[in-house]
């Protein structure tokens, strides 16, 4: 008995190290799991107006929000890159209709970018095509508007870095500049030129809005590169009072060395 008991016991001593041999694949398929492998991202300066939000049309200038502290409004040529700038700003693809018909934007449109404070999205250019009657009904809201509106901070005017300063680019300036309140010019689709192309018409404009008579900052923009988006972002923020540190990060995301020429674009 003894010696039948001798020979069974490394059986069972074998059998219970079998289950030990086969969880060590389990722990080599663990060791890859590493945190610190993949961080985060921190989408930082890339999207600086992140919680903007449609908020209202407005067709007439008493339904405008009567809690708005500030306002920043947006106005160019018709597919100049207006919509475009807009939703790159907020980091949101359809937040402003792109669209490829002149003056579809008819009415001011409000955005809210933090609590008291807005996007105006006005008419394009384009709405110089528009039926008579029309063209009635937005002068009759864009004239009072821009203006008149306390609110109103500054005024952002796009334009396409191929094609600035229009004849009606310069009737936009000249009548608003009586008014006293800033204006910031994005040339947009900078992607769309060379970088020696870039500073002659950065310089070029700056140079023609000298003598203005209204405070005027002009500053290189491109929707598809993200060029230039800090150094907007300091601007509108410094107008609604929303300032922070975060341009001192990003400040070189708006040098024209970093913008590369392209193709395409978002408008």
């Amino acid at each position: 008995m003894s010696n039948s008991q001798t020979l069974k016991s490394p059986v069972k001593i074998g059998a219970k190290a079998l289950p030990k041999k086969k969880a060590a694949p389990a722990k080599r398929s663990e060791k890859p799991v590493n945190p610190a492998v993949a961080p985060p991202k921190n989408p930082g300066h890339s999207h600086p107006f992140p919680r903007t939000e449609f908020l209202t049309t407005v067709a007439r200038l008493r339904d405008a929000p009567g809690d708005a502290v500030a306002e920043v409004a947006f106005v160019g040529r018709s597919n100049a890159g207006k919509s475009s700038a807009i939703n790159t700003l907020a980091g949101k693809t359809r937040l402003a209709y792109v669209s490829k018909t002149p003056g579809r934007t008819q009415h001011l449109n409000y955005f809210s970018v933090a609590p008291d404070r807005y996007f105006v999205d006005l008419p394009g250019y384009g709405f110089a095509k528009a039926p008579e009657d029309v063209r009635k009904q937005w002068d009759g809201l864009l004239g009072p508007y821009l203006q008149t509106r306390e609110q109103l901070k500054g005024l952002v005017i796009i334009m396409d870095i191929r094609r600035p300063l229009t004849e009606m680019d310069w009737q936009m300036l000249e009548w608003f500049a009586p008014t006293g309140r800033a204006v910031h010019v994005l040339l947009s689709k900078a992607d769309k030129v060379s970088r020696q192309e870039q500073t002659k018409m950065l310089r070029q404009v700056k140079a023609d809005l000298a003598d203005l008579g209204c405070p005027v900052s002009v500053q290189l923009f491109s929707s598809l590169k993200r060029t230039g988006v800090a150094e907007a972002a300091t601007v509108m923020k410094g107008w609604l009072g929303l300032c922070d540190n975060s341009s001192k990060e990003t400040g070189a995301d708006a040098l024209p060395e970093e913008v590369s020429v392209e193709d395409k674009d978002a408008d």
